[in-house]
């Protein structure tokens, strides 16, 4: 070898030992957002802020379990029908007079009581006075464990699954970490109402009922009875449909 093949030589770099990997290490893909602006649009048309519900709703399920397919599309459907699509937080009490006793029962609001309340043709209800007539009394406490003469309206349904009576309030602020007497306007939020509907299902058993497909015991779970059952199954089918696309 050549004087100038021997310096060459010296001067080139030594050939590295070290593995270079054929493949890039995979990295997870983040998960998807268990509902988004986009689901929410389709499933609820007449939804102001469906941006805004999405980002209450998505972590709130996370939280309590509601990540399955068939638990995640039977609680919107679920708290669609109870909130009208998430637009009303605050339950209405605007009966008309003939409409009270068929909905709360005559042990709740007698015919005399009903004629005297719900609106009639130029006259309001009384929706104060109906709230605390159907849900106070014995079957008030007994129920929903209202012990003042005014707890049938101040804790009236609000929220995504329309949590009603003073114990129902008393419970959900504890679990969501707010004072009771600032729960009722948390509710009416799209992040308080989220929160507070999911922590009802969850501690209520709905996650298992969902498991199980029978909606109807779902439903009887959150209504105590199967009022607006086609709506709410017409709600069921849709959210799979849109959360499977």
């Amino acid at each position: 070898m050549s004087w100038l093949s021997r310096l060459l030589a010296a001067l080139r770099p030594a050939p590295t030992t070290a593995a270079v990997p054929a493949v890039l290490p995979a990295v997870a893909p983040a998960p998807l957002p268990l509902v988004t602006a986009a689901q929410l649009r389709q499933l609820f048309p007449r939804l102001a802020d469906p941006g805004a519900w999405a980002a209450a709703l998505a972590p709130a399920m996370a939280r309590y379990g509601i990540t399955t397919p068939a638990r995640r599309a039977a609680f919107l459907a679920q708290i669609g029908h109870e909130s009208a699509g998430l637009t009303r937080l605050v339950e209405s009490l605007d009966y008309a007079a003939e409409r009270l006793v068929p909905v709360f029962g005559a042990h709740r609001i007698t015919a005399t009581q009903a004629a005297a309340l719900g609106r009639k043709p130029g006259r309001p209800a009384q929706q104060q006075a109906i709230a605390n007539q159907v849900y106070g009394g014995a079957w008030g406490l007994q129920q929903l464990g209202n012990v003042e003469l005014n707890d049938g309206w101040r804790y009236r349904g609000r929220g995504a699954l329309q949590i009603t009576g003073r114990a129902n309030y008393t419970r959900c602020a504890a679990a969501l970490g707010v004072p009771l007497e600032t729960l009722p306007a948390c509710l009416e939020t799209p992040t308080g109402a989220a929160e507070a509907a999911a922590w009802w299902w969850a501690n209520h058993g709905c996650n298992a009922l969902a498991d199980t497909g029978d909606f109807s015991a779902l439903t009887r779970r959150i209504n105590g009875g199967l009022t607006g059952l086609a709506e709410r199954v017409a709600l069921l089918n849709q959210a799979r449909v849109t959360l499977a696309a």
